[in-house]
């Protein structure tokens, strides 16, 4: 489908660093939807030749190149104030979606007024689900579900939003760099009373972790440091305390134990450089905090109880 009719509805961000091996595929995939679209492309200076393929690719995608590598969130928030169509997608450049997957979300928000977020079904490769949406835990851990029920909030790999209303939520947390920027997001949605939509139909082929390589020392940074980043904006302030004052303890007691998982996030070093960078942030996160509170029409604890009752 033609990209950049005015007809379009959607402009889909595709946030990519180092996408060479995967990046033509995605854009293929993007240009082949049933609905008219916009694309934008976010290059987070990606030194790879990506450059040279997205100008070669005919679907000849908008291209906005960062001068250094802004991380999936920084990327989204970069490019947001340059979309003025009224749904906004977010694409993994590893991401493949099935030609009707846009029309699909389109229809489900336009069935749902009080929805401002739809996410898609994630599959591997060979049809395994990944994600369909993100449930929280009782520790405030994002959880990928396979199922529709229990869904807080979309996956960002492939979710379509209601600009004004990301915009109204306070848009994308770009120094997240990449990790729980998606649930923070529908965090504060959800604290403006919006629902969050799983549309299962609506199927993505996604190479989970081509950028980021899960299970690495940043991988657990990013996951760690995000989560209390997002828990002290968004939860209650007993929960984000709690959970604060429980991650350090832990690593207080970490030199005591035997046994340890191999895991980086049970290494006292990374646990230690989570713990810096967030007490380095707690008077600008306790900015973010208020201005949160004054865009919500709905309490933290009313949006915590919903969480874990539907978990």
């Amino acid at each position: 489908m033609t990209t950049g009719n005015d007809t379009a509805r959607t402009t889909v961000l595709v946030v990519t660093w180092r996408g060479a091996e995967h990046i033509t595929a995605c854009l293929d995939a993007v240009a082949a939807q049933t609905r008219v679209h916009r694309i934008l492309v976010v290059d987070n200076a990606s030194d790879d030749g990506t450059a040279d393929l997205l100008a070669a690719h005919p679907s000849r995608p908008r291209v906005a190149r960062l001068g250094s590598n802004a991380g999936y969130a920084g990327g989204l928030a970069a490019a947001l104030p340059g979309v003025d169509t009224e749904f906004v997608a977010w694409l993994n450049d590893d991401a493949v979606p099935r030609p009707d997957w846009l029309a699909l979300l389109e229809d489900a928000l336009d069935a749902e007024p009080d929805a401002a977020a739809a996410g898609a079904l994630l599959e591997s490769a060979g049809g395994e689900p990944i994600s369909v949406g993100v449930g929280l835990t009782a520790d405030g851990h994002g959880a990928d579900l396979t199922e529709p029920a229990g869904v807080f909030g979309f996956c960002g790999g492939a979710a379509l939003l209601r600009t004004a209303e990301l915009a109204a939520a306070g848009g994308v947390p770009a120094r997240f760099f990449c990790y729980y920027e998606d649930t923070d997001t529908s965090w504060r949605l959800r604290l403006r009373g919006r629902r969050v939509l799983a549309v299962p139909e609506a199927r993505v082929v996604h190479r989970h972790g081509a950028s980021t390589r899960p299970g690495s020392r940043q991988f657990h940074r990013w996951n760690e440091r995000n989560r209390l980043y997002m828990l002290l904006r968004c939860a209650p302030a007993g929960v984000a305390v709690r959970e604060l004052a429980r991650f350090a303890v832990l690593t207080a007691v970490l030199p005591f134990r035997r046994d340890l998982p191999a895991a980086w996030n049970f290494r006292i070093g990374l646990r230690l450089r989570v713990l810096a960078e967030v007490l380095a942030r707690l008077v600008p996160l306790a900015r973010e905090r208020r201005a949160v509170t004054g865009l919500a029409t709905v309490t933290r604890t009313d949006v915590w109880r919903w969480a874990n009752s539907a978990s």
